[in-house]
């Protein structure tokens, strides 16, 4: 018997994530592993008149492109996945890996090599989505994989996911739209600032946020959600910052980050272990030694590592950087064809000033 809380999902997923209307066109991407939640979000799609339609991805088939494939094969671009970006009015993507660690093995050069060749790809998702012409969502799926990843059983981690996307609650959506006006409160307050300055151990950083717009992340992107988010004036990200928790890039985890920044850039970058794979991913292309993200999370119902940053990034107490590419809606103007998040702990002895003033102590707001 299915449990009741995927058909819930399935539903707060296309009735309040993607928010899909009759008519539209929607793909789902994600593994044959999902395929109970991949069945009812198809079951609701259709239910409001949409046209659902899932791309399932298989184990072991990216495995075969990076170590058989030429060049060419790795650079290649489906027609289809132009043809979704360019007209589909939605996307969902559902995270069920089968073997999270599936390309430990591939050297990073093939891996930068696809991601500059969907670079087009991503920037148009993200001009169309900051238009306001498509909606999409990333979720996540409890597969064995994935709770090993976090150190958990499958039942302790899909106790964990379902939790953490507010579904034992009688109406998720309107949780959900609780935090939203929670989340506004900060924002309101934020968006008058010009300067945030983030201090804690082994980290001194100050960047420049004025004109910037701030994002209410409220189950819409993300699903769990939890998190604040705008991007810095593109070069003025100036000092030093440790991040306490591992860099994760396609499954493979490089520890103990320290990044130093000068007018915006990273001058100086380290790493205890996979400092190789770091440097790798600074040199992706122009943008991707700047900052496109600044965020908060605030979703005190996940506690700890994961290393799924889908939830990681939204521990309450914790801050993230993005290296990347910005997203267009909170005005940013850096380009990459990579988006990194990378986590900082803030909830020991951590603060956050704004325009000088203490806004933030110990993982929690002051405002």
């Amino acid at each position: 018997m299915i449990d009741p809380r995927i058909i819930k999902m399935a539903q707060v997923l296309v009735n309040h994530s993607l928010d899909l209307q009759e008519g539209q066109k929607l793909a789902i991407n994600s593994h044959d592993t999902a395929y109970p939640l991949i069945k009812e979000v198809f079951r609701e799609a259709i239910r409001k008149g949409a046209y659902p339609e899932p791309r399932i991805q298989l184990p072991g088939l990216s495995e075969i492109i990076f170590k058989e494939g030429s060049d060419h094969q790795i650079e290649y671009v489906s027609p289809m996945m132009k043809l979704m970006a360019d007209e589909y009015d939605a996307f969902l993507s559902i995270g069920a890996p089968f073997n999270t660690r599936e390309l430990s093995n591939i050297p990073p050069e093939k891996m930068r090599q696809s991601q500059r060749a969907t670079r087009e790809i991503m920037q148009t998702v993200m001009s169309r989505a900051a238009r306001g012409e498509l909606s999409w969502c990333g979720t996540q799926y409890p597969t064995h994989a994935s709770a090993q990843e976090g150190s958990m059983s499958l039942d302790e981690y899909t106790e964990f996911v379902f939790s953490a996307c507010l579904l034992n609650e009688d109406d998720p959506i309107a949780a959900w739209q609780k935090i939203h006006e929670q989340h506004q409160k900060y924002i309101d307050y934020l968006e008058k600032c010009s300067e945030l300055h983030f201090k804690s151990e082994d980290t001194d950083l100050k960047l420049n946020i004025s004109g910037r717009k701030w994002e209410n992340c409220d189950g819409k992107n993300n699903f769990p959600d939890g998190e604040i988010f705008s991007a810095p004036i593109e070069d003025s990200v100036n000092g030093h910052i440790r991040f306490s928790f591992p860099g994760i890039y396609l499954g493979r985890e490089i520890e103990d980050i320290r990044l130093t920044f000068s007018d915006g850039k990273v001058v100086a970058a380290r790493a205890e272990k996979g400092e190789d794979l770091l440097q790798t991913i600074l040199d992706t292309d122009e943008g991707s030694r700047f900052v496109g993200e600044v965020a908060m999370g605030t979703n005190y119902g996940i506690k700890h590592f994961t290393r799924n940053m889908l939830f990681d990034e939204k521990i309450g107490g914790t801050i993230h950087l993005a290296l990347g590419n910005g997203y267009p809606e909170t005005g940013s103007k850096n380009q990459s064809a990579i988006h990194w998040d990378l986590l900082c702990d803030m909830r020991t002895g951590g603060e956050i000033l704004a325009d000088g003033e203490l806004i933030y102590k110990d993982g929690n707001f002051k405002i």
